[in-house]
C-alpha cells in the first residue's frame, strides 16, 4: 500500500470516527465497521479516533515513529 492510500486510509476511517463520535454524543446509536454503538462505547470511540488521527498526522508528516527530543545540559 503507498503513502498515498495509506493517508485516504486514515482520512477515511477518522472521518468515520469523528462522525460516530458525534452520533453518540447526540443520543443516537451508530454502526462502524459492522458494529453497532451505543453511548457506553464512547471512550472506545475517542481512543479509535485518536489513533487514527495520529496514524493521519505521522503519515500526512512523513513521521514513522514517536517524537523525541535530544537536550544538551551546559552547567558550566
Amino acid at each position: 500500500m503507498t503513502n498515498e492510500q495509506q493517508l485516504a486510509q486514515a482520512a477515511d476511517m477518522l472521518a468515520a470516527y469523528t462522525k460516530a463520535e458525534a452520533a453518540v454524543l447526540s443520543g443516537k446509536s451508530y454502526s462502524i465497521a459492522g458494529r453497532d454503538v451505543t453511548r457506553e462505547n464512547l471512550a472506545e470511540i475517542r481512543a479509535g479516533r485518536q489513533e487514527w488521527e495520529l496514524k493521519y498526522k505521522r503519515l500526512s508528516t512523513g513521521r514513522t515513529g514517536p517524537r523525541v527530543r535530544r537536550a544538551l545540559i551546559n552547567d558550566m
